[in-house]
């Protein structure tokens, strides 16, 4: 989603710290895992790292594992709830891993085929503008706290590719990453990705 605004000039994506199900690789879209003990303490560094930032706006997943992550970080008091931000839905392949799925489904691809009975890659898609949509009227920075996946997506829309471009942009928990413009024109690039010096493995 290139874009000719003048007022955003970068947006900050936090994933959220790590969960049980982030450790055994099981897809974790709407269930509302927590984080463990050393995702709290990777949160708690990620704040360190943002604290002296200065940022417009503020917005997290409902999802407790970001909206932890961004408490945790210290922006809970400010921060805004969007529903956009929540993580793929992956419908019947909730809580397996991609090797569960593949045993029945050898061929599957998340970025290509989605989920039966979630949401497909154009959902996603479509969530990624809206929020986009959303940040690109703002001036200055913001912070995003969400989920891997539609983090990814939003990386490939903000750059002007297709939703499924996503699969190409890996994010571990507790990651920093930033979009903005080269040469403060708009021309949309990633400027950081997948940061993780912060944490604490």
């Amino acid at each position: 989603m290139s874009s000719t605004n003048l007022n955003l000039t970068a947006a900050y994506l936090a994933r959220h710290g790590e969960t049980a199900w982030s450790v055994t690789g099981q897809h974790t879209g709407l269930t509302d895992l927590p984080l463990t003990e050393r995702g709290e303490r990777n949160a708690t560094q990620l704040g360190h790292r943002l604290s002296s930032l200065p940022f417009s706006r503020i917005f997290t997943s409902p999802l407790q594992r970001a909206s932890r992550t961004c408490e945790l970080a210290g922006f809970g008091n400010v921060a805004e709830v969007d529903r956009d931000l929540v993580e793929w839905n992956y419908g019947d392949y909730e809580g397996k891993t991609s090797s569960e799925i593949r045993a029945s489904r050898p061929d599957w691809q998340l970025f290509r085929d989605g989920c039966p009975g979630g949401e497909t890659v154009a959902d996603i898609g479509r969530r990624a503008d809206r929020v986009l949509g959303k940040i690109q009227s703002i001036e200055g920075t913001v912070l995003l706290f969400s989920s891997g996946h539609f983090l990814r997506v939003l990386a490939a829309r903000w750059l002007g590719l297709a939703a499924d471009a996503g699969q190409f942009f890996y994010l571990g928990t507790a990651s920093l990453s930033i979009v903005g413009y080269e040469h403060q024109v708009q021309d949309p690039v990633i400027q950081l990705w997948n940061d993780r010096h912060h944490t604490c493995g």
